[in-house]
This record gives C-alpha cells, structure tokens and sequence, in this order.
C-alpha cells in the first residue's frame, strides 16, 4: 500500500530537520516502512497499520512544532516514549502537577495557574507577571519538577538577580554563595516541597538543579533546559534580554515578576514590563497577568496588598 502526507503552511526543514535529521530518527520506529521525503511531501509504503501509525504519530510532530520555536530529535523520543506519551506531554484543567514531599497534590488553584499551566504546553517562552503570593513561582517550579520526573528536559535551572531589597550584600556575613543563597532561599524552599531533601541534594551537586544568581547566566547556551528567572521586575532591559537570548533549541523559558516591587535604585529602570511590551507580538511566547484576587497565601495577604496599593494611590 502508498500512501502520501502533504505538509501544508509549513516549512519542510522545521520538520525533517537539517539534513532530514528529525526524520531519519522518527523513521527508525518504522523499519518496515519505507518513506520518501520530497520537498513538502511524504511517500509511504508499506503495511497499512503501519501506514496509520505512522500518520497518527507524524500528526503529533506537526502539533509539537505548531506549539516550539524549534523541533528536535528529544521530541522524537518523547512522542514514542511509551502509551502515555501524549499524556505527558500535556497537563490541562486543575489537574495534579506533581505531589508534594507529604504525598499532597500539588495543582492550579485559580483561572489564571491554570492559563500558566495550559500556556506551558503551548508556548516556549511564558512571563507571569503580578502581586506576591499569586502563585507564580511556584507553579512555574511545579511544571519544572514535573518536565524532570517525565525526563522532558534534563535540567531545571532557576535564576534571581542579586538585588537588595533594603539590605547590602557587604553586611552578610560569610563568602559569595553565603552571602548570595538568601536571595535564593524562596527558590530551595519550593524545591524542598516536591523532592526529597536528600534527592534535591544529589540533583544540585551532580547539576541536574541549578540555582544562581542572573550575572552567572552571560555566556551559556540553555538547552533541554526548563529555566526560570524570578523576581524578574528587578532586572533592567539589558539583563532581561541577557537572560532571553541564552534559551536554547528545546528548551522552557519562564519570566516571574511583581511589577510593583521594584528594588532597583531607580524604578523606572524595571525592564520586565517594557520587555513585555517589545515581544507581545511574537509567536510562542504567552504573557499572564495575575491580580490580587489571584492570592493564594494567607487571606489577609490580599487585604495588605490592596491596601498598600491604595496608600500609593492617594
């Protein structure tokens, strides 16, 4: 039997790969297939079945591209990683993220967790932007924790610019990881909600989990990666675009932020919002703005917040 696929609105190359390079490994799961790349067209023969196979399978890679900037030949492994494998690939609803240490459920609990979540399987790039105790980084964490039990990405890597919140560096006692892992600690203190201590302590010190500050970010190319810049509200244009221009081919990209927050000596210095601004326009990247009805933490935390808003109103 033949059979012919017709790739349309779509360049071939974002498909095949460079080379063919993604479809030469999609084709080893058929080696009873014979297939034939021309241009935007796939000739098949073979078995039936496997002929339907492989067109249900192919229409999965299409649907990955639709949703990246980049396919790879990690997503080949993915999408033939088991019969759950478009289970994994996607998270809906108020579904369970992942459990906690204590075997507690670990999901959205408003409208806009559940936008994060559903935009984390469409887009490469999300920025959450909005008022403490919304949920943010936490969700952002969860669906990194999630991608590494899944073996989705390889490494999780969270990021903070090392900005003073009233204090001084120089003050703290210690060396420059002592001095620095304050700014650090909310980040642990999640971790330390959904892995084992001892399990955590193994990922930090073989680099499975990197935890450090933004100025450590110059120079690297992140791939397989899902990365995360907290507290991004405290980095100006340049350092954001720093951080931006280090995503690698296949990897996870998420930007947290309180815009009302700002430690920079000069607020107007904040480069999250004006970041936002440049690239809403652009394909695979999703912005989600939480409010303060979004706050999860204690319900006089949204009390605190409206009133200080209204204080710098007047």
């Amino acid at each position: 039997m033949k059979q012919k696929i017709t790739l349309e609105g779509i360049d071939p190359i974002q498909i095949y790969g460079v080379g063919n390079k993604i479809l030469e490994e999609f084709c080893k799961y058929f080696p009873s297939l014979k297939v034939v790349a021309r241009g935007n067209e796939l000739i098949l023969e073979g078995k039936p079945s496997q002929i339907q196979e492989f067109q249900i399978r192919f229409g999965e890679l299409v649907e990955r591209r639709n949703h990246k900037m980049n396919l790879t030949v990690y997503d080949v492994e993915e999408i033939f990683d088991g019969e759950n494998a478009p289970d994994k690939f996607r998270l809906t609803g108020d579904a369970v993220i992942v459990h906690s240490t204590d075997g507690k459920p670990i999901k959205a609990r408003n409208a806009n967790q559940q936008l994060m979540v559903k935009s984390y399987f469409e887009s490469d790039l999300i920025f959450a932007v909005g008022p403490a105790g919304t949920g943010k980084t936490y969700i952002a964490i969860a669906l990194a924790v999630r991608a590494l039990k899944n073996r989705e990405i390889k490494r999780i890597i969270l990021t903070r610019p090392a900005v003073e919140a009233g204090e001084r560096l120089g003050f703290l006692p210690g060396d420059l990881k002592d001095k620095l892992d304050p700014y650090l600690q909310p980040l642990y203190d999640a971790l330390g909600d959904m892995i084992p201590s001892k399990k955590l302590q193994d990922f930090i010190a073989e680099g499975t989990i990197q935890i450090a500050p933004l100025a450590y970010m110059r120079g690297r190319t992140l791939d397989r990666a899902c990365v995360i810049l907290d507290e991004a509200q405290n980095t100006n244009v340049g350092q954001l675009k720093m951080f931006l221009t280090r995503m690698g081919p296949n990897a996870k990209f998420i930007v947290t932020g309180d815009a009302s927050q700002v430690d920079l000596p000069r607020k107007e210095d904040s480069g999250l919002l004006k970041g936002i601004a440049m690239l809403k326009d652009i394909k695979g990247i999703s912005t989600i703005f939480f409010t303060n009805e979004d706050i999860v933490r204690h319900p006089l935390v949204g009390k605190i917040v409206k009133a200080f808003d209204k204080y710098k109103g007047e």
